[in-house]
Order: C-alpha cells, then structure tokens, then sequence
C-alpha cells in the first residue's frame, strides 16, 4: 500500500508542476504565453500581407479569396503601372522632402528647447512643460482651422514651407519631452569638466550631450519623420496643387468615384512603407535604450 502511495505521488508533483511552479512560469503557462504572442503575431501581419496579395493580383481577382497570400495568377503589372504613371514618384518625392525637413528642424528645434528646459531653472519652467503636454491632448482637427488661418495670413497656402511649418509645430512639444528626460540623466559634471577645460556652454553641449543623447535623438527623428510621413488631413486642406501632392494625398487621387483599382492601390501602399522599414531597421539599435532610458526622469 505505502509502495502504492509512493509511486502515485511523484505523478502528482509531476502533473502539478506543469500548471504550477514556485519559481519561473510553468511550461503550461508558457505555452499559453507562446500561443498568445503566435495569435497576436498573424493578427498583426495578416492585413500586410493581404495588401501585398492583392497588389500581386490582376485587377480585382485578389478581393474574391481573402485567404490567398500569393494568387494563382500573380503578377507585377501593377507595380509598373504605377511606377510609370507620372505622378507616383512625385508623389514620393514631394513626401520625402517634406519629412526630412521636418525631421531635420523639429530635431534641432526640441534638441536645444529641451536642452533649456533640463539644465536652467527659469520663471515659468514648470507650466511651460505642461503646456507642451497640453498641446498632444488637443487633436489635430481642432487646430486645422486655426492653422490654415495662419498659413493663410502668412501666404504659404499651396506651399511646402506652410507644410513643413505645421507639421513641425505639432511634432515639437512631445519631442521636447522625450529629450528632456534623457538630457536630465545625463550628469552635469561632464560638462562642467569640458567649460573648465576651455569649451564654451554651446560646444559642451555640441560635443558631449549631443553624441552620448544619440539614442533619444534617434527616437525623435523617427517620430517626426513618422508623423509628417503619413499625416493626411492637414495636407488635404493646405494643398491643392497636384505638382505639390504628397503620397497621401496621391493614393486618394488614384479612388474613383465609381471604381478604384484595388491592385494598383495595394502596390502603392506596398511601395510607400519602404522608406519607412528601412529607416527602423537603421535605427533600430538605438530605439529600445532611447524608449527606456528617456523616460526615467520627467
């Protein structure tokens, strides 16, 4: 009978422990972990591929089956109708030059405006950094009327600069934030070291905050490349000039009113997030120490 008893209860613990362990995750819950992550991995990745499908399908065909990753009668052709319409690469172009200047001005813009915010204790410090925060809980339709007044008054309607002005001021007040917090974790006494050595304020903080602050910097040039990239209502009120479209504006030129070409709408779609893949991929050795160590001061 003890016998018994002493073989059942090895199969016990045994049987426990894969729901249960005092320590770590047991291999069930890893298991419901794993499957979670899997689920919400072709979740996420099913919409892109569906657009690639049907970018590779002639006309419509690829809409019929929605289950099809590669159709039957895969084929190029829209991506060369679309790279041969005259407008595409226009399109393009027009976006990446509006983006990289704002990415630009928005970087040297929050990189020195934080820089105040972090190492001078002036009136009006404090609701000055709330304000900027206010300003990300407005949403970006509330201040289009005001803005195009703006742009209007200033004669930058139809105009890259008014574009890039907008885009800039919204993207502004968040980056601030996130230098901030990285700038604040930075010690002062390596730039009292280099003003002792003979630098001057601006090249302690050229040569010292700047390159150890790279990967919070990288962090806001991807954000204002981002959100100027695929920023579409403030574009749709202040251009209207086809030669001035940027890519947003040109996929919702290429919908009829009683037909679209899905096809040639997936390979735009398709084409246009290659800018922004590659960038991630060039930073993305700086992304997860920026997100991480910018947030532990505020």
């Amino acid at each position: 009978m003890k016998a018994t008893i002493a073989k059942a209860q090895p199969r016990r613990v045994r049987a426990n422990s894969f729901f249960y362990r005092a320590r770590g995750d047991s291999p069930f819950a890893l298991l419901v972990i794993n499957l979670m992550l899997v689920l919400a991995c072709v979740v996420a990745v099913y919409p892109a591929v569906r657009v690639f499908s049907i970018s590779l399908g002639p006309f419509n065909q690829s809409l019929i089956d929605p289950f099809t990753i590669v159709p039957a009668s895969a084929t190029a052709a829209n991506y060369i109708q679309l790279i041969a319409k005259k407008g595409f690469v226009l399109w393009l172009c027009n976006s990446l030059a509006i983006t990289v200047s704002v990415a630009l001005i928005g970087l040297a813009l929050s990189a020195t405006g934080a820089y105040a915010f972090s190492r001078w204790k002036f009136p009006g410090r404090r609701p000055g950094l709330i304000f900027l925060m206010a300003t990300q809980m407005i949403p970006a339709g509330m201040v289009l009327i005001p803005v195009y007044l703006m742009l209007a008054k200033l004669g930058m309607i139809n105009h890259f600069n008014g574009l890039a002005l907008a885009y800039t001021v919204t993207a502004v007040p968040f980056s601030i934030w996130i230098l901030k917090g990285y700038y604040d974790t930075v010690p002062l006494d390596l730039e009292e070291a280099a003003m002792i050595d003979g630098c001057s304020r601006l090249q302690a903080f050229w040569r010292i905050v700047l390159p150890l602050s790279t990967p919070a910097l990288a962090i806001v040039f991807l954000f204002n490349f981002m959100q100027a990239w695929s920023e579409f209502p403030v574009a749709y009120r202040i251009i209207t000039n086809k030669n001035l479209y940027t890519w947003t504006l040109g996929l919702k030129a290429l919908q009829g009113q009683f037909q679209t070409e899905w096809g040639m709408y997936a390979a735009a779609s398709v084409l246009i997030t290659i800018p922004v893949l590659l960038l991630f991929l060039y930073s993305a050795k700086w992304l997860i120490s920026g997100l991480t160590l910018g947030s532990v001061k505020g």
